[in-house]
């Protein structure tokens, strides 16, 4: 078994998978909290799994004399939180070269959807231009609060950073929205207000 400290008690998950099953049980709900704060729920289901699976994977590269588990998994875990929000920017990047007709399909995905729902199907790909080019931090701030419809408290716990955070994020991204669209196209964005 694992211990709470990470390190092995019992017997080498690394060599033993049954033992990973211990580890996975002991850091399971922690590495979760973290994704989740990171990424939100949604995302943190998908990439906590991933972030066991790496390491199941990866079990033969652990070594008990760099530390112990824990950070290990944590560094798995962030280096997944980095991927997904690298390829969220290249999705956004994509979305802008995406004529604004094609958003309307049925197969459009979350992030298409979530463009035209917000009101800017016919400025599409510039606002997914303008997202794209959003530091991730904003990016985050405004789409939780514009497609999530939640108010700066809620983001603020969401997101695990200050309401006033929040807000400073969400004014910086606006203004580079804005700035990005032209303020003649954005008289009803529900973003911008």
């Amino acid at each position: 078994m694992v211990s709470r400290g990470g390190r092995d008690t019992a017997a080498d998950f690394r060599r033993d998978p049954e033992q990973f099953v211990a580890l996975y049980d002991t850091w399971f709900a922690s590495v979760h909290r973290y994704v989740a704060a990171r990424l939100g729920a949604a995302a943190a289901d998908d990439l906590t799994a991933e972030t066991f699976l790496v390491a199941f994977r990866k079990r033969d590269t652990f070594d008990p004399a760099r530390g112990e588990v824990r950070p290990w998994l944590f560094g798995i875990a962030t280096n997944l939180v980095a991927r997904h929000r690298r390829d969220e920017a290249r999705r956004y990047a994509a979305l802008a070269r995406v004529p604004a007709g094609r958003l309307d399909e049925p197969d459009a995905g979350p992030e298409e959807r979530a463009v035209a729902r917000v009101g800017a199907q016919r400025l599409a790909g510039r606002l997914a231009a303008a997202l794209a080019e959003l530091a991730a931090g904003d990016r985050d701030a405004l789409l939780i609060v514009a497609v999530g419809q939640l108010s700066y408290a809620e983001a603020a716990i969401a997101l695990d950073i200050p309401a006033g955070t929040v807000a400073s994020r969400i004014s910086r991204a606006r203004a580079k929205v804005r700035e990005a669209l032209g303020d003649d196209d954005l008289e009803d964005a529900p973003w911008t207000t």
